[in-house]
């Protein structure tokens, strides 16, 4: 590999000087790249050097734009059959935030300071901070599945989330009871507020923890009244398709109390006919919306309370697990709530909520080994 100065004269009889870096690549083949500053090309000839020499090395001429780049994404996470919405969600990714900015530049063009420019232009044209780090990881996935393909040798996401990820943790908020979190005087009134079709499915939301495309898509035969269970089997996506659960642990059996039991036996006579048991009027799966903003916010509006999202109902019933029995909760372990909550594993809840779990006298222990060890 060597570094040599170009110069010539161009039409307009003035003299141009280039760098240019004269290497073979990994499968014999010669390679041209020129730069403008010698600085630029002694940076190449040392990192091309490594990767070469590591196997990884793509020439520019090899790969592709980040557009068609994406458009070869979309189509491996169509032919591994992701759901429908997921895809949709990946496609608009691609085509609102992605492609207008980067599409395109060249994947080796992709490093992280240009990742990292890529996600401060978002913010200046105006996305929110969630879109932002839905486009980085989309640009992320993208550029998994292209060096899957030899198409690139770095993921400039990922190095970028390598840096990120310490203080981000140490950033994030925890969920707080009366913030995040309904406390159990908020559940109740809550519970006293629901009336009608909604009642059924928000109460058992309460109760079991289900999310809501889990309790859209949840059908009769996953229900065991006799035995006072539900075995969460599939989910309805926002179309109202029904495919697999989020993750493998999503596929679960919760035990619920009486309450839920004795409201499905009675919804069970009024529900409209089918396999499904919080249809629509037709027999359809419910819409996420629907249950929200007709069901959801009124009842919270009702019992004077701020929740807007169905999810606050989900960690109210992670609390419940949690929370020792005293308090009115089950004082479950860590690994049983995981269970329960159906989190893909056990760092999941950990992350979430370990925080809630009872901490035992750290200063009693303490002071008990301190005078063990020194008798």
């Amino acid at each position: 590999m060597s570094v040599r100065k170009r110069t010539w004269i161009n039409g307009k009889g003035e003299e141009k000087t280039a760098w240019v870096v004269d290497y073979t690549d990994a499968r014999g083949k010669r390679r041209l790249k020129t730069f403008a500053k010698k600085k630029e090309a002694d940076q190449f000839a040392a990192t091309a050097a490594v990767e070469i020499r590591e196997g990884v090395h793509v020439a520019e001429r090899d790969t592709v734009t980040v557009q068609r780049a994406g458009e070869l994404w979309i189509e491996s996470s169509e032919a591994a059959g992701l759901e429908r919405s997921t895809i949709e969600a990946y496609r608009q990714r691609l085509n609102l935030h992605i492609v207008p900015f980067i599409g395109d530049e060249k994947l080796t063009k992709i490093t992280v300071p240009a990742a990292r420019a890529f996600a401060d232009k978002l913010r200046s044209e105006g996305r929110s901070p969630a879109m932002v780090g839905k486009a980085m990881t989309a640009l992320g996935a993208l550029l998994s599945d292209a060096q899957e393909r030899g198409l690139v040798t770095r993921n400039a996401v990922k190095e970028m989330s390598r840096r990120r990820n310490g203080a981000e943790k140490r950033k994030r908020k925890l969920l707080e009871v009366g913030v995040d979190i309904p406390a159990p005087d908020e559940i109740r009134a809550f519970l006293s507020a629901l009336e009608g079709r909604w009642r059924p499915i928000l109460l058992t939301a309460v109760f079991s923890g289900l999310r809501s495309s889990e309790l859209r898509g949840l059908r009769w035969q996953d229900v065991e009244l006799e035995k006072a269970t539900i075995t969460v089997r599939q989910r309805a996506d926002k179309w109202g398709e029904i495919g697999s659960t989020k993750s493998h642990a999503g596929q679960r059996t919760v035990p619920v109390p009486p309450v839920v039991v004795n409201t499905l036996k009675e919804w069970k006579v009024a529900c409209p006919p089918g396999d499904l048991v919080f249809p629509n009027g037709k027999g359809n799966p419910e819409s996420h919306s629907n249950v929200v903003n007709r069901g959801l916010k009124p009842a919270m509006k009702k019992a004077g309370l701020p929740y807007t999202g169905l999810h606050a109902l989900r960690h109210f019933y992670a609390s419940w697990l949690i929370n020792p029995k005293e308090a009115g909760g089950l004082s479950l372990d860590m690994k049983t709530v995981q269970a329960r909550m159906g989190h893909s594993s056990i760092a999941v809840t950990a992350d979430v909520y370990s925080h809630l779990f009872p901490r035992k006298d750290d200063g009693k222990e303490m002071a008990d080994a301190a005078s063990a060890l020194l008798g």
